[in-house]
């Protein structure tokens, strides 16, 4: 399967868990809105430390900067009104049960204390993006990889890479809610065990679903993706700009994605019970990969 650029470079082809080191910090591409501002290089880099750092237990607390806590309410002030017009009623009722705070930033040790009593998830901190092998791979084991870093100022509502406000409002309430932990399960599970070409389909069905997925609630587009749900300027046009085509696992998995832009391309399901059901039985049916159909821990 030809994979676009953007594809490559998040695609693994070893089974094992990546090894973070220093090389993780900060890289960012020239057309980063924080690329040429030392100051949000070094302020990310001293967030990725913290994630660098953690050896396990409790996750540190991230002390927020005021500026960093503006951005998260103009997320907030900006978001809320889309969330109650194109949001599905299962991420309105888990959002309504983990109750995130809109005046500063959540702390991860307080998320995971809802989120272990509901689902068994929790939030272990990354330094920055990581591979997708290593990244649906811990979904298996009950853990969400995010980072804790937040989008540069001068583009508060659309950034170019996952950071804290999408980890927190599109994802962390979702692993409150049984449809969507057993969700992440499935994704988990089959990263694991399949070979590098099938992990790459995998991972695009995850893009078009559980980051960009889009269900039907009383004959009206609702938004069920963390890609979705934490961008205003995705979930604000999704319905006039973005081609809606019907959900359908085999072009799901034939289209290439690119997240360093708004999407073009959106597939719909009847619902978020069907979906699950359909997307569970496909991750479920996938073989595992014989040994020699993965490259072995270290080379990429």
């Amino acid at each position: 399967m030809k994979l676009s650029p953007i594809e490559e470079r998040i695609h693994e082809q070893s089974p094992s868990p990546h090894p973070w080191g220093e090389s993780d910090l900060v890289q960012l591409d020239p057309d980063h809105p924080g690329f040429r501002d030392a100051a949000y290089r070094a302020r990310r880099n001293s967030i990725a430390r913290i994630a660098l750092e953690h050896q396990g237990g409790e996750v540190p607390t991230v002390e927020y900067t005021d500026e960093e806590q503006g951005t998260w309410r103009a997320v907030w002030k900006n978001l809320a009104p889309l969330h109650d017009r194109y949001a599905c009623s299962q991420y309105l009722d888990a959002a309504s049960l983990v109750r995130l705070d809109r005046e500063k930033v959540p702390q991860f040790a307080d998320l995971n204390g809802v989120l272990r009593k509901t689902t068994g998830f929790t939030l272990r901190p990354v330094a920055g993006l990581v591979g997708d092998r290593t990244f649906l791979g811990y979904l298996a084991r009950d853990l969400f990889l995010a980072t804790q870093y937040m989008r540069h100022p001068s583009r508060p509502l659309y950034p170019p890479e996952p950071d804290v406000v999408h980890e927190l409002i599109g994802h962390a309430p979702t692993f409150s809610e049984p449809t969507f932990a057993r969700l992440n399960r499935a994704f988990g599970r089959a990263a694991a065990r399949v070979d590098p070409e099938t992990l790459a389909e995998v991972a695009r069905l995850y893009w078009y679903t559980l980051e960009f997925g889009v269900c039907r609630e009383r004959g009206r587009p609702r938004a069920y993706g963390a890609g979705l749900l934490s961008s205003f300027g995705e979930l604000g046009e999704f319905e006039r700009r973005v081609e809606l085509r019907p959900f359908h696992l085999p072009e799901m998995i034939a289209t290439p994605y690119d997240p360093t832009d708004y999407q073009r391309v959106l597939f719909v399901a009847p619902g978020i019970g069907e979906m699950t059901e359909r997307v569970c039985g496909w991750l479920d049916a996938l073989p595992a990969a014989e040994a020699s159909e993965i490259t072995p821990s270290g080379t990429r």
